[in-house]
């Protein structure tokens, strides 16, 4: 593994090599989510590195060990911003030429918005996890929701209309949802850790989705390009889970529509196939970019 960091546009963004990007199979950037999640819980995708495969680790401009701009206004961070690092990385990397994209949750959209500009050396993308609207994920997201407990949905309800969500009982209410459609294996530290920076500096989250996965009300509020999924013109795998935020409703609208698309549905996982069925995840991964090189 190697370690380094790109200078662009006044910002310095961090990454980590795991394996040979320059020999073999075609190299990957894994893309996290949050937005501003960083990539420590993305780790496990790495392990595509036992097939031969360079991958490449970063954390967006934001978060992580990249810069960390918490005084920036909120229209700066804007799905253009990661599109122009993610071209960036790559050029400095010496991989444009030829490279796919994993991108998990905020990583897969980000991964279609990047598909969307047709770049030359893209050979395919995995969208892990991710909506083509939030929109319909809040909208699926608030159904789940209806499910949980009385008391957790009345804790959740009150504190989204008093403004206090960053109290203890909000964030407790939050975690049984996510335990039951983000992680439905106990976190890995891998996890735990993007957890914990995001809490240190969660003004990329807090601006771009909001205070929790259901309460979106941030800048991409109305972002959908369900309409321009048919544009699509690599090889797509779409990876979920059968628990997960991005419910299967949610990914059979971009299953539709991007032509040629695959699609693996974890049955015992969530929002985090790559860390609840981590083996199961890395071959049927795998077995399509091998398709591609």
């Amino acid at each position: 593994m190697t370690e380094g960091r790109m200078s662009w546009n006044g910002h310095e963004t961090w990454y980590r090599v795991v394996g040979e990007l320059d020999a073999g199979p075609t190299p990957v950037l894994v893309l996290h989510g949050g937005p501003g999640a960083a990539h420590d819980y993305t780790e496990p995708i790495a392990e595509l590195a036992r097939f031969g495969r360079g991958c490449v680790l970063y954390d967006q401009v934001g978060c992580g060990k990249s810069t960390h701009l918490p005084d920036a206004p909120a229209e700066f961070w804007s799905p253009q911003l990661f599109k122009d690092e993610l071209v960036a990385l790559a050029g400095h990397l010496g991989v444009a030429g030829r490279y796919a994209v994993v991108g998990q949750s905020w990583g897969g959209m980000l991964a279609m918005e990047h598909a969307l500009d047709h770049p030359a050396g893209l050979r395919a993308i995995v969208v892990a996890d991710s909506p083509a609207s939030i929109p319909l994920w809040v909208e699926e997201a608030n159904r789940m929701r209806r499910d949980l407990p009385p008391d957790v949905q009345e804790a959740l309800t009150k504190h989204e209309e008093e403004g206090t969500t960053d109290s203890p009982e909000y964030e407790a209410a939050v975690r049984v949802y996510y335990d039951r459609h983000l992680c439905r294996v106990p976190w890995p530290e891998c996890v735990e850790r993007s957890f914990a920076q995001m809490a240190e500096d969660p003004t990329v989250y807090h601006t771009m989705n909001g205070p929790s996965e259901f309460h979106c009300i941030g800048s991409l509020k109305t972002w959908d390009i369900t309409d321009r999924l048919g544009e699509i013109d690599v090889p797509t795998l779409l990876v979920s889970g059968r628990y997960d935020e991005a419910t299967p409703h949610i990914v059979e609208q971009i299953h539709s529509r991007v032509p040629g698309s695959r699609w693996e549905l974890f049955e015992a996982s969530s929002h985090m196939p790559h860390v609840e069925e981590p083996e199961a995840f890395l071959d049927a991964v795998e077995a399509f970019l091998a398709t591609v090189d």
